[in-house]
């Protein structure tokens, strides 16, 4: 059986990147289609594979500036000629899942989530404040399109996978379509428990907008309390002028460095909605709890001791962290109070144990179910 993988583009590794490269590993011989590809920016794992590439890829400067070209995007995903293959697993997050597959080919999409730009955090990325007014104004042009052909390409797709149970909400929302949810993977082997009661708080996120670094730049500022920020990104500015003399900014760090900061981190601060969230799994996997904003992905994945300034609820699972609501920084900063005064407490052991129930090898189990479907489906049409 022939399997074709089909990625957005692979230009640095990150969550999805991640889950591409577990299907790398189950299937060693496929060949990986792509909107564009930098050498050298994702794992061997993935480099190895045969990796094709749409015509954006000829345009001069595309790696720095592809999401420029957002509007080109269905076309280019379209332009990918799979003839021959006989099953496609799609990883997709923005128009991946819209590849035109072989007519008697299977399609099984594993979706991080449809595509947000244009649906419910278009006003995120494209609202006044966020975007200059020829890129605002080119988006409201746009968008309207991208909505019809994303919902319209669904039909290439014979079943989908969601992340978590907040994106298989946005694909029954967006889509009609009921998905199954199947959890990424965390790597708890990167990962040790650390001791002691930790030395500062931590965020480890790309510095955009909707993160929200900027309540946890705020709140620990405010409070005084020490505060490391691993990342960068185009608010990185904007957040230096707004912080305070206790907070520091690492800008990027490799693995390693990263997970000694998890290590020695007193909790880690999660204040934006995601899709789901790999970093505070990551967390766990030392033994560190969460403070998070209580929406989203991160539902999943941390255990809340109760509500806010609240008792456990009666026979629930061990706690992980805390949640807070609604998104602001005096929230945040009474959640962080909590973990300061020592009214919430937490196990490090069942942090690690929660974060194992996210492991590799549960994911790629997993995993091989959905694909074995997959491949089933796709014998059946050849017959």
């Amino acid at each position: 059986m022939k399997v074709a993988l089909v990625h957005d583009w692979l230009t640095g590794m990150r969550g999805g990147e991640r889950c591409l490269e577990s299907l790398a590993r189950l299937y060693p011989d496929a060949t990986i289609f792509t909107l564009l590809h930098v050498p050298g920016s994702v794992s061997p794992e993935i480099e190895r594979h045969e990796i094709r590439t749409s015509y954006l890829q000829k345009i001069p400067g595309i790696a720095r500036w592809y999401r420029r070209f957002l509007p080109l995007f269905p076309s280019a995903i379209e332009s990918l000629d799979l003839r021959g293959h006989d099953l496609v697993i799609s990883v997709s997050h923005c128009v991946a899942k819209g590849v035109v597959p072989p007519p008697d080919a299977a399609h099984f999409c594993y979706c991080l989530t449809p595509m947000r730009y244009v649906w419910d955090m278009y006003a995120d990325y494209f609202g006044p404040g966020k975007a200059g007014l020829l890129t605002r104004a080119a988006a409201a042009l746009a968008a309207p399109r991208l909505r019809a052909w994303d919902v319209s390409s669904c039909a290439r797709v014979d079943r989908f996978a969601a992340i978590s149970r907040h994106v298989a909400g946005r694909i029954r929302r967006f889509y009609g379509i009921e998905a199954e949810v199947l959890h990424p993977p965390v790597d708890c082997s990167r990962f040790r428990v650390g001791t002691g009661p930790g030395e500062f708080y931590l965020v480890v996120s790309a510095l955009v907008p909707y993160k929200r670094v900027d309540l946890a730049v705020a709140a620990c500022t405010r409070l005084g309390l020490p505060l490391r920020v691993i990342g960068e990104g185009p608010e990185e500015r904007k957040l230096r002028a707004a912080a305070g003399p206790t907070v520091e900014f690492l800008g990027r760090k490799g693995d390693p460095e990263v997970a000694e900061h998890y290590e020695r981190c007193r909790a880690f601060l999660f204040p934006g909605e995601e899709d789901f969230g790999i970093t505070p799994l990551e967390a766990h996997a030392c033994g560190r709890p969460v403070v998070a904003y209580g929406r989203g992905g991160i539902l999943d994945t941390v255990v809340p001791d109760g509500k806010p300034g609240g008792e456990p609820e009666p026979g629930a699972a061990s706690p992980t962290g805390l949640h807070f609501a609604p998104q602001t920084q005096e929230a945040l900063e009474d959640a962080i109070r909590r973990i300061e005064d020592g009214r919430a407490r937490f196990d490090s052991r069942a942090l690690r144990a929660r974060a194992e129930s996210f492991d590799k090898p549960v994911f790629e189990r997993k995993l091989r179910q959905f694909c074995a479907d997959g491949e089933a489906l796709a014998a059946s049409r050849r017959g």
